[in-house]
């Protein structure tokens, strides 16, 4: 871990996934810059002084959803806000991992500590603790359909938070009551007060975590995808001619010309192998070869987009009703709410349009200009969209990763033994790791269906549209797994090629990837088991051990 990213302070600069995916190690300390606590402050006043006024907000004195119209007691509100958590946390199947769970609380301190949500300074003091002790709610990982973002899951980082449900021991891997956990860390429980329930469950802070998560290791698996391909085609005694930058000049999409630069740097100068056949006899190769600016580069600009889309969705007040305070950022949103309501002032006459609408709306004044205004930022659409997208884009690193094998494997294709073994029919080498390979680009392909197209109406029709955003991010990481297992495979067989070869060599970037394989993976004289080999190969992509060998340059 670089000492840049020793402590990271919200509030101060943007969030960037980077410092995320640090943060969900738990070697990070976590802090928040005096202007955010400054905001937060003033955005409590706001809630403070309509709690005073007895004045009506939705979220802060009413019911939720379809109960919006129901006026809550002034000394019921603890209770709403209690009641909210528990009745929400409602989630199922396996929980988030640690280091998701991790993530999932840094972001909502995020949103937070934007000022926009309301929420007490000591509410917020209390979260930061419990990140930088590691108390860490145990989160079922289904059931949220993105509405008013992920309402359970973060119900479930809520209560834990509360001292009730479950938390991880993060030492023995166990869940253990929340209370404990808490009491052996000398935190004590939120206190839940007007608004704050609603403030740590709107948003789309899981979605959006498990996002985070998805596109840096689609970010590294498509580098090593790169790396890969670049040794199928000299294995399989192909050229870097359809590299050539004449070629991506005049079709300059920027993923597929940073491709072409990298395949021509990994196969240059012409190696020893490549001098061996020099191409004679051949005209051009194979899509799945020759193709492979063209494919992966799209792919490289599938993530670039979005990560854009997340990296802005993190750094977002997506709270509701959302609170402002006149504070520089939004030094004009009273003036341009004056300029809206003359717009309509034909419904109440200009006299008394603004006067009405205070009276009548769920947007309240105090003195200074603040105000609580009811909106759709939770809504999940953005990263529910942008990470079905990903997934798409993704897959098709496997797709042509699996056609690139089947040339590897087929004797009629690559000229070399059956399988890429020797005594063929005796041993069966890689036969059924090329089913695995198609097993998992199969696979993608059902999950590649967009969670984003479907809808249900829920909360008696009140969430009547709703993003599915959950499901997307989980498919997303789902898909990005599946494809690091494509490539592992791909690269455990282009370096068994290579055994077929020697002496020759390749160059020497694709030496080191060779060398690094087989400092934990020796070549296939014979049939043996070969799952730990995949995995020790998965292994290396996962924790960007081959990126760092072949390209160092590129590392994140």
């Amino acid at each position: 871990m670089s000492k840049s990213l020793a402590n990271i302070i919200l509030g101060k600069k943007a969030l960037t996934i980077s410092a995320l995916r640090a943060l969900s190690a738990g070697k990070t300390k976590l802090n928040i810059d005096d202007s955010a606590w400054r905001k937060v402050a003033k955005g409590r006043e706001v809630v403070d002084n309509i709690v005073a006024s007895g004045k009506v907000a939705y979220g802060i004195n009413t019911g939720f959803g379809l109960f919006a119209n129901v006026v809550v007691k002034p000394n019921q509100l603890t209770e709403l806000q209690e009641n909210l958590i528990r009745s929400h946390a409602i989630g199922t199947g396996n929980p988030l991992t640690i280091e998701q769970t991790r993530m999932l609380l840094a972001l909502r301190m995020n949103t937070l500590a934007r000022g926009h949500s309301g929420i007490r300074t000591e509410t917020l003091e209390k979260m930061l603790a419990a990140f930088n002790a590691d108390c860490l709610s145990v989160i079922p990982g289904k059931g949220t359909v993105g509405a008013s973002g992920d309402l359970a899951p973060l119900s479930h980082l809520a209560l834990g938070l509360m001292g009730e449900g479950l938390m991880w021991d993060t030492a023995t891997n166990t869940h253990q009551p929340a209370n404990e956990i808490l009491a052996s860390k000398g935190l004590s429980p939120i206190t839940l007060s007007a608004k704050e329930g609603l403030a740590l469950i709107n948003g789309t802070q899981m979605m959006t975590a498990l996002g985070a998560e998805a596109i840096h290791r689609a970010q590294n698996v498509a580098v090593t995808a790169d790396i890969a391909a670049a040794l199928s085609v000299e294995v399989l005694k192909g050229t870097r001619r359809a590299f050539h930058s004449s070629i991506h000049s005049v079709r300059p999409h920027v993923g597929q010309s940073q491709v072409a630069k990298r395949l021509r740097t990994l196969l240059a100068p012409s190696s020893d192998l490549f001098k061996s056949h020099m191409y004679h006899g051949q005209v051009q190769d194979a899509y799945s070869l020759r193709c492979v600016p063209q494919v992966h580069g799209i792919v490289h600009d599938t993530i670039k987009f979005v990560d854009g889309i997340i990296s802005t969705e993190m750094n977002s007040a997506l709270d509701n009703p959302m609170i402002f305070t006149g504070s520089d950022e939004d030094e004009n949103e009273w003036e341009r709410l004056e300029e809206t309501l003359e717009v309509d002032d034909s419904v109440y006459g200009r006299a008394n349009s603004l006067t009405k609408f205070k009276k009548d709306s769920d947007i309240f004044y105090r003195g200074d200009g603040g105000f609580v205004i009811s909106g759709g930022n939770f809504h999940g659409e953005y990263p529910a969209k942008s990470l079905d997208y990903l997934a798409i884009g993704v897959s098709e690193l496997g797709n042509i990763s699996e056609r690139r094998l089947e040339r590897l494997v087929n004797p009629y294709l690559s000229e070399l033994p059956a399988f890429l073994v020797e005594d063929g029919g005796l041993n069966s080498g890689f036969m059924i790791a090329h089913c695995t390979s198609a097993a998992l680009a199969s696979e993608n392909k059902v999950l590649c269906h967009p969670a984003s197209v479907d809808t249900i109406s829920t909360s008696g029709a009140k969430e009547d549209h709703v993003s599915m955003g959950g499901f997307a991010a989980h498919k997303s990481i789902q898909v990005v797994e599946n494809v690091e297992g494509i490539i592992a495979i791909e690269i455990l067989a282009a370096c068994q090629a290579l055994e077929f070869f020697r002496p020759h060599k390749t160059t020497e970037p694709l030496e080191r990837l060779y060398e690094l394989v087989r400092s934990k993976v020796k070549p296939l004289d014979k049939d043996r088991y070969m799952a730990d080999d995949l995995e020790a190969v998965k292994a290396m992509i996962q924790n960007q051990e081959i990126v760092k060998a072949v390209m160092p340059e590129w590392v994140k």
